[in-house]
């Protein structure tokens, strides 16, 4: 079984920046699609970014380009989410999440089938 662990959410201001990571248990996902995804109250889950190994893909959601930068470190089994340039407007709980597939790269949660318990991003302005 996997387990993946969040952290790094908090509170910051408008223009600041943090720095999610996730760590992965269980089993190694060095060449699974791993995503971050957010969610906040009332909207739908979406995917901000995420690495495909096997496609050699890193998406990006059209609402954090150029801010947010995705990156893991497979020695370490971990997944990082580097977002700068923070507005209200990226207020969430973002999770952590991977899939079991190998070859898939997907944008979509139904897709992914293990996830993290969330942590709360909240930018005041």
């Amino acid at each position: 079984q996997v387990q993946l662990v969040e952290s790094g959410g908090g509170s910051v201001q408008a223009g600041g920046s943090l720095r999610l990571s996730c760590a992965a248990s269980g089993r190694t996902l060095r060449y699974n699609t791993m995503g971050w995804f957010r969610q906040a109250p009332g909207k739908e889950r979406e995917c901000v970014a995420f690495h495909s190994l096997a496609r050699s893909w890193i998406y990006y959601g059209d609402s954090v380009k150029g801010r947010f930068t995705i990156s893991r470190d497979n020695v370490e089994n971990t997944l990082h989410l580097q977002m700068n340039s923070l507005t209200p407007e990226d207020t969430a709980v973002y999770y952590c999440a991977a899939d079991s597939s190998l070859t898939r790269a997907s944008a979509r949660a139904s897709d992914y089938d293990y996830w993290g318990q969330g942590t709360q991003v909240t930018v005041s302005s």
